[in-house]
């Protein structure tokens, strides 16, 4: 039977329990706190607990610095959790600059006529971001049906030389830059019969979201706020939900302003977040992309780390036992 195991499938006998688990990755007697099925799981309690086919292990213990916390997407493992966009950048030198700050490892693009290019003498877009050194995200930003999505997947796919890796985004209308839900179901449907690993923009909606995995899609990545608009999470009980309801990496797409909202999004136990103009539009964008790298590294450690109870009344850190007056 298949079970996911900090993300990644693994194949084990029938009844096997925690503990077989623990066993087999070499983990018996060490510090490790285990998560089964998003319930933290007593250590007194792993042999107890026989895995079913489809159940989700997420086995964590301390490091320094957030290292070897990797999410798996389309079977590559990233380290990073951040990844940017391209636009809005004053020019070359800055977009460089600033996705170097943030650390990210994917960076996605537009396809354009003008946008890889642009001018003779212009640096290509492609020399300044090398595939040889990110994963080239190419997006459908800009389109407004289904086949307009599907043609531009086929073009980039043909630009970066059979490359698989696309994000989908349909869009409703150019005021809010909602996504066509029913739209994007159609180009998901046609670009993953077509071999194409996509990522998927869509609402906060667990609905749709779970539907769009269904699909066959790699990573769903639901909206925070509109496409620009830094308002932040606007519907973190929707974001949470998709999370604990998706068996594929959720990633936080589009409204988010600044490092705090990113680490409310990895708080919430997204696999990451997507984003361009909260950096390209910051009076700083280089200390900005930092800012942000810093923003998902702490809301992981803090989601790892399982946040203490809200409590109504205050609770008192210092004992009272011993006090001299």
């Amino acid at each position: 039977m298949l079970v996911y195991v900090n993300g990644e499938t693994k194949e084990f006998a029938e009844n096997n329990t925690v503990a077989d688990v623990v066993e087999s990755l070499g983990l018996t007697g060490k510090k490790i706190a285990v998560e089964l099925n998003k319930e933290i799981l007593p250590f007194d309690q792993y042999q107890a607990n026989t895995l079913s086919a489809g159940d989700r292990l997420e086995i964590v213990h301390a490091i320094g610095g957030g290292q070897d916390d990797s999410f798996v997407l389309a079977g590559v493992s990233y380290q990073s959790r951040l990844l940017v966009g391209t636009g809005k950048y004053k020019d070359m030198e800055e977009t460089r600059l600033a996705i170097e700050a943030s650390g990210a490892q994917i960076v996605t693009v537009a396809i354009r006529r003008t946008n890889i290019g642009q001018n003779p003498g212009e640096p290509n877009l492609l020399e300044v971001i090398s595939p040889d050194k990110y994963t080239i995200l190419p997006n459908t930003a800009g389109c407004y049906t289904a086949d307009e999505a599907v043609r531009t997947c086929r073009l980039a796919r043909e630009l970066l030389g059979g490359h698989k890796l696309v994000k989908l985004e349909v869009l409703a209308d150019q005021k809010t830059l909602f996504p066509d839900v029913a739209e994007t179901y159609v180009a998901a449907e046609l670009l993953v019969k077509e071999g194409f690993d996509v990522m998927v923009y869509t609402n906060d909606d667990p609905i749709a979201a779970k539907r769009l995995e269904e699909i066959g899609c790699v990573a769903v990545m639901p909206l925070a706020a509109p496409i620009g608009s830094g308002l932040g999470i606007r519907n973190p009980y929707n974001i949470l939900t998709i999370v604990e309801n998706a068996k594929v990496p959720i990633l936080v797409d589009a409204g988010v302003g600044t490092a705090s909202d990113a680490a409310i999004a990895m708080e919430l136990g997204c696999d990451g977040v997507l984003m361009n103009t909260a950096i390209a539009d910051a009076k700083n964008p280089i200390l900005m992309a930092s800012a942000m790298r810093k923003g998902i590294e702490a809301g992981r450690e803090a989601f790892l780390a399982g946040r203490m109870p809200r409590k109504r009344f205050a609770s008192a850190s210092s004992p009272i036992d011993g006090l001299f007056f």
